[in-house]
């Protein structure tokens, strides 16, 4: 099986919607287990509060990522040629 990949104008959405997903499926499953512990509906109640903190997570990162990326330059030596 092959693998398209996607045109290089994507990298854009396709970044901060990763990270997003990685982050908060992360940070939400320390939360929960910290808050209730592994139970049985633990994965009955992690997963909505996973969905809910991406649904927040994703947009807010597409637009603040212009802003972090100024910050990151502005804190970071030019790479030379």
């Amino acid at each position: 099986m092959t693998f398209s990949r996607l045109p290089t104008r994507y990298g854009a959405i396709l970044m901060p919607m990763v990270l997003s997903i990685l982050m908060t499926f992360v940070v939400s499953l320390i939360a929960t287990i910290r808050a209730i512990g592994l139970t049985e509906d633990f994965l009955a109640r992690w997963l909505p509060a996973w969905g809910l903190s991406w649904l927040v997570a994703f947009p807010t990162l597409l637009l603040v990522l212009p802003l972090v990326r100024r910050i990151v330059n502005a804190l970071v030596e030019p790479q030379r040629s």
